[in-house]
């Protein structure tokens, strides 16, 4: 009877496993489509994303490098959220990522009168304001994963 309770109890952690994964796959998948999407945004219109790197006072200095670092960036989040291996580290540089970004529109809202934006698509029509809260909406999925997957790695029990 015992054994029974114990294959029952192994079966739900693994039931529960199965479902920490699943999330960890779909938060992560959403992640790499975000940052797929903008990297390529940016490098098809590369001459508008540069310009608006220039209006900016913060990054004028460093426009012509961070025009090709930061899509070369995101593409690298994105292939690292591809792989099983790869994919905690993937999650760990895009959560910092996205602190970045957070931390210069918040610069950009309270020091700038002019706010550049190279958005394109749905996150074109929002407002910075609301900018800042997709950001920390998905500042707060990416960290949910992390524990998640750090949680599955490690082989503790997780949450039901």
């Amino acid at each position: 009877m015992k054994r029974l309770s114990n294959h029952i109890v192994i079966e739900k952690n693994r039931l529960k496993i199965k479902k920490a994964v699943l999330i960890v796959d779909i938060i992560s998948a959403s992640i790499l489509l975000l940052f797929l999407y903008t990297a390529v945004s940016k490098l098809l219109d590369y001459q508008h994303f540069k310009s608006v790197m220039i209006m900016s006072p913060l990054l004028h200095p460093f426009a012509g490098i961070i025009a090709w670092v930061l899509p070369i960036s995101e593409i690298a989040i994105v292939l690292l959220l591809l792989f099983p291996k790869t994919k905690l580290n993937g999650l760990y540089t895009a959560f910092v990522a996205m602190v970045i970004f957070t931390i210069y529109i918040i610069y950009m809202i309270l020091f700038t009168p002019r706010l550049p934006c190279s958005c394109g698509g749905v996150l074109k029509s929002l407002t910075w304001t609301q900018h800042i809260f997709f950001n920390l909406f998905l500042l707060l999925l990416t960290g949910f994963a992390i524990v998640l997957l750090w949680k599955i790695n490690k082989g503790i029990t997780v949450p039901p």
